[in-house]
Formats: C-alpha cells, sequence, structure tokens
C-alpha cells in the first residue's frame, strides 16, 4: 500500500525548488516548561515555518498516551524537515489529561503564536480546547480524542481517529461474526464520555444483533481502582467475553483482578486498551487472548510501518502504539494540506484555518493508520479493525 510519506516526498521535492531555503536547527525540550517559547521542536529559519501547538498528557495516568503520540509526532517533523522547504515547530505542551491544566496550555500556545492546535489527546480536555479554539478562530486536529462531542463544538474543529460509536458498533459485530458463543457482559465508565460513548453503541447495536448480553455494570473516575464486585457480579452470570471500552490502565487492574479471583475470561477493549501491554509492573501475559480495536499494528510488514516502527524504538525503545501513529499522521496529514493550500509564514490565524478546512474536506492520505478522507463537520472516514494480542503482540484478528 502506498503510504503518506511517497506523496509527501513528491510534493516536498517540488516544493523545494521555490521555496526560501532550507537550514535546519531542532530544540527537542518539549516537556513541561511553563514558558512555551521554551518548549519547541524543529525551529528553523530561512524558510516557511509552520507552528503547531501540541497538547496531550506527558505526566499522570494518561501519560503513555500523550508521549506516544508526541513521539511519534516528533519524528514526522524530523522527516519533513529533513526535505527542506516548508519546515514545521512543534510545540508540544503537558495538560496531565486534566481539562482546566489543557486550557492553561492551548494558552501558552497562543502567547507562543502557534499557526494552529494539534490535540488534545484525550476525550474531556480537546473538547474543552475546542471549544477556545473555535471562538479564536484557530484549526484544530486531534488524532485520538473520539468522542463526538469534540468536533461538534465547530467547523474548524477535526479529528483523525474514528469515532466512538463506531468503534461500538464494529466491536459488536465483530463478536456477532466470531464468537456468537459468548456469554457477554459489559464495564464501562460511566463518568467518562469516550467510555460511555462506545458502551451506548455496543449495547444498540448487540441488541440488534441479538447478542447474549447477560449484564452491565459501570464505574466512575472516583473509583476505578476496585473491581472486584464488578467481576463477582459477571462471574455469577456465566460471562465469559468481557467487554471494556475504557483506557488501558483500568483494563490491567480489571485482568490482574479478575485473574486474582481465579476468574478466567476474554476481554475485548476499544483503541483505549492500546498500552496495555507497556503498563509498568503489569503481567503482560493476562492480556494474552484479549482483543482490541484498532488502526495500526508495528508488526505489520508494509515498508512505511516498518520504517517507522524502526525509528519510533530507536528513539524510545519502545514499541509504537496507535497513538504513535495517529501523531505521526496527523503531521503529515497537516503538513499535506499546507503544501496543497500554499500556506505561507504570514497568514493569519484565521486564514490557516480556512486553509486547513478547505484542504481536509477536499483531499484523502493514506497514512499508517489507514487511508482517510473528511467529511465537513470534520469525521474522518477510517476503519476501526479487530486486533488480538497474541505472544505479546497485536495481530491481525
Amino acid at each position: 500500500m502506498k503510504k503518506i510519506l511517497c506523496l509527501v516526498l513528491a510534493l516536498a521535492m517540488a516544493f523545494s525548488l521555490v521555496a526560501c531555503g532550507s537550514d535546519t536547527s531542532t530544540n527537542d525540550t518539549s516537556t513541561n516548561d511553563a514558558a512555551a517559547s521554551d518548549n519547541a521542536t524543529g525551529e528553523t529559519t530561512g524558510a516557511e515555518v509552520l507552528k503547531i501547538g501540541g497538547i496531550g498528557p506527558l505526566t499522570g495516568t494518561s501519560a503513555q498516551y500523550g508521549n506516544a503520540v508526541k513521539n511519534g509526532a516528533e519524528i514526522a517533523v524530523e522527516e519533513i524537515n529533513a526535505l527542506g522547504g516548508l519546515q514545521i515547530e512543534l510545540n508540544f505542551q503537558d495538560d496531565e489529561g486534566d481539562a482546566e491544566k489543557s486550557i492553561n496550555a492551548y494558552n501558552n500556545l497562543k502567547d507562543w503564536e502557534m499557526d494552529l492546535v494539534f490535540g488534545p489527546v484525550t476525550t474531556n480536555p480537546a473538547v474543552a480546547v475546542a471549544g477556545e479554539a473555535q471562538n479564536d478562530g484557530y484549526f484544530m486536529l486531534t488524532g485520538t480524542a473520539s468522542s463526538e462531542s469534540v468536533i461538534e463544538v465547530g467547523d474548524k474543529i477535526f479529528r483523525l481517529c474514528f469515532a466512538d460509536p463506531e468503534q461500538g458498533v464494529a466491536i459488536a459485530d465483530y463478536i456477532a461474526e466470531n464468537l456468537t458463543d459468548s456469554t457477554i457482559g459489559v464495564l464501562y465508565d460511566s463518568s467518562d464520555a469516550y467510555s460511555s460513548g462506545i458502551y451506548d453503541a455496543f449495547v444498540a447495536e448487540a441488541s440488534a444483533k441479538g447478542l447474549n448480553v447477560v449484564g452491565t455494570e459501570a464505574f466512575t473516575a472516583d473509583n476505578k481502582s476496585d473491581f472486584t464486585t464488578q467481576l463477582q457480579l459477571f462471574q455469577s452470570k456465566g460471562v465469559d467475553l468481557l467487554v471494556c471500552p475504557f483506557y488501558y490502565s483500568e483494563i490491567s487492574l480489571v485482568m490482574t483482578q479478575a485473574d486474582k479471583m481465579g476468574y478466567d475470561l476474554t476481554f475485548f477493549g476499544a483503541d483505549g486498551m492500546d498500552g496495555v501491554l507497556g503498563v509498568a509492573n503489569f503481567d503482560t501475559a493476562l492480556a494474552e487472548g484479549a482483543y482490541l480495536m484498532t488502526p495500526f499494528s508495528a508488526t505489520s510488514e508494509d515498508e512505511a510501518t516498518q520504517s517507522f516502527t524502526a525509528k519510533y524504538m530507536e528513539k524510545t525503545g519502545e514499541t509504537p502504539s496507535q497513538f504513535a501513529a495517529d501523531g505521526y499522521d496527523c503531521i503529515y496529514a497537516i503538513y499535506q494540506a499546507a503544501m496543497n493550500g500554499g500556506y505561507t509564514s504570514d497568514m493569519t490565524t484565521e486564514q490557516v484555518a480556512e486553509l486547513m478546512v478547505g484542504q481536509f474536506t477536499t483531499m484523502s492520505i493514506t497514512g499508517l493508520t489507514g487511508d482517510m478522507t473528511w467529511q465537513e463537520n470534520g469525521a474522518v472516514s477510517k476503519a476501526p479493525h479487530a486486533y488480538v494480542i497474541t505472544d505479546g503482540a497485536y495481530v491481525a484478528a
């Protein structure tokens, strides 16, 4: 499959013939600095420069997501800047997965005079920042915040990941086609828009498909460390397939606690489960045979995936997750739109947003996470796929 990098290389080669130089320098210090101006990657002189303000959790319980997105994005920036021509500065701010801190990060990036917003990574911060970005005239692209409520904020807010309802429907359809004899339970976070959105769609599709769902249980952000009570209820009902549309940190706890109870069952997660194999002190053997929805697997044999995986492992010492690939694809999608639309550094925030919206709603790309086009409401057309964890790796199911 021809990947986005091939197209971008051709575009960049043509663009570099007329660009104003290609000198580059890198200042890779993006962590938690209070001053955004001290937190930029890829700062350049002598060329058109696109300043991208990134937001996501680099510390806290969702840090694995944010760091994966940031690292994947930085690889894309390094590749693009090495081509010459249009250069990218990426300034990635830590929001710790908190909406209020995400707004603070956004304001720091405004002071830095960013051109557009990349992120936030998780749903609640993304909804908060989307409102600010829409009102201020910024284009915003999140690679990972999949709740419909994010793009419903306004016409300048776009996403690269598939939506929560699409995942819920896809999980139910996969079970209906491949795991038909299962006795199903659903555990979800009722305080989280991401988890609730997938849950609602799954329950509706499961009913339509006639799946044997015998029980649903909920937890909240205030009570997400002990799942023993819910597991006991599922066990008493004979549940052997547990659908878990929430994040990897909690899923690792559920798996561990089920094992301690001697409760043997199969787990089926959404894309938020991606990362469970990297949880500190977690026995990854407990995740063997678990299913999840994700558009990316580092074990894919296509050239673009293998190249990215090798660079990511060299950079971090870790295998890239879907979130790393989402970050990478976001930067290249923004870059392609900027190249196609004739971006220049003297454009206003509103002009950049108009350019990006115009390009995103008319272009198509093939990235690490699949073939993508965008609707006018900011939603991406991209299909979720089921994977199963086998020998410590994601394998297409």
